[in-house]
């Protein structure tokens, strides 16, 4: 499928876009002169909206509306961030997760019109490898140990299978820890910026877990090195940092940049079945993208505390 090359019609679908990492991605795509359309399940207000973006209160669980919503519209590309991170078991509210994560992708899927599809970017996540050995390489088959990781690999397996039957342009790009301006102030690094900021006693895990965090300018760039390259077609790519580092490290590291802040160590239990090593092989990404993360976690981290300063505390 050739690739369109006037920007007035690059019609972007970003679903999930009024969230964290879909907020950059609007912005980005807006520079980059796509025409961008967005669903989200929720109604960002009218202040934080972006000019010239279309915004579709619609919840892709429900395909009946989606289809109705979107039959008179057509778009050359999809990039799928819908839902959120939601480790719940499936009898205490996973089969809502499962819905939104796989349900939700398989009914755009359905509805969106293929005729002037040039690809369709599937978001998905490293809770897809469970508990294999780190570093995680895309060549280890999944082991999802919640139903959001099963939803999420559920759909990658639907994708590719669409892709090796019916030739379905999706590149899954498979994203480790995620942090940056903007984030949700209920994850991990906002939690531990907040703590600080107040001076607080809050507590922690003992910290030993090793993860691997990537700023969200780097993985936009990743979606965007992505969407108009047919060879990465049916493909899983890792996208991260590439690099290990603990828990605990990042907690230090944000306590001692910001000077102020008391972490309470092993007040907080691990997750159960939690994978203990966490970070990625990003050599397919290098190859197939030739794309290489460019901020370093104590750049991303100075950056995120300071934007939280001036915007958010």
């Amino acid at each position: 499928m050739e690739k369109v090359n006037n920007l007035d019609k690059k019609k972007l679908l970003v679903v999930g876009g009024t969230g964290f990492i879909g907020t950059h991605v609007v912005k980005e795509a807006l520079a980059r002169g796509f025409q961008v359309s967005v669903i989200s399940n929720n109604d960002k207000s009218l202040t934080d909206r972006f000019d010239d973006v279309e915004y579709l209160s619609i919840d892709i669980s429900h395909q009946e509306n989606l289809f109705n919503q979107l039959k008179d519209k057509s778009f050359h590309y999809v990039i799928n961030l819908g839902g959120y991170i939601d480790h719940a078991n499936y009898f205490d509210g996973g089969d809502k997760v499962f819905d939104i994560h796989f349900n939700g992708t398989k009914n755009l899927v359905s509805c969106i019109n293929k005729n002037d599809l040039i690809s369709f970017v599937q978001i998905g996540s490293s809770d897809e490898y469970g508990n294999n050995i780190a570093p995680q390489s895309e060549n280890l088959r999944e082991l999802p140990i919640s139903t959001y990781s099963f939803a999420k690999t559920a759909a990658t397996h639907f994708l590719q299978m669409l892709n090796r039957t019916e030739d379905f342009p999706v590149i899954i790009l498979r994203l480790f820890l995620v942090y940056g301006p903007g984030q949700d102030h209920n994850r991990f690094i906002p939690q531990v910026i907040q703590g600080c900021l107040r001076d607080k006693q809050f507590p922690v895990s003992q910290g030993e877990q090793l993860r691997d965090f990537c700023y969200v300018s780097d993985i936009v760039n990743s979606i965007f090195l992505s969407i108009d390259n047919s060879e990465v077609y049916g493909e899983v790519i890792n996208i991260a940092s590439g690099n290990q580092i603990s828990i605990k490290e990042i907690i230090i590291m944000i306590q001692n940049i910001i000077g102020l802040g008391s972490p309470k160590f092993g007040k907080i239990f691990y997750r159960e079945s939690e994978n203990m090593s966490l970070y990625a092989d990003i050599s397919k990404a290098n190859n197939l993208l030739n794309w290489t993360p460019l901020v370093t976690i104590e750049e991303g981290i100075q950056r995120t505390i300071d934007s939280f300063i001036e915007h958010e505390f």
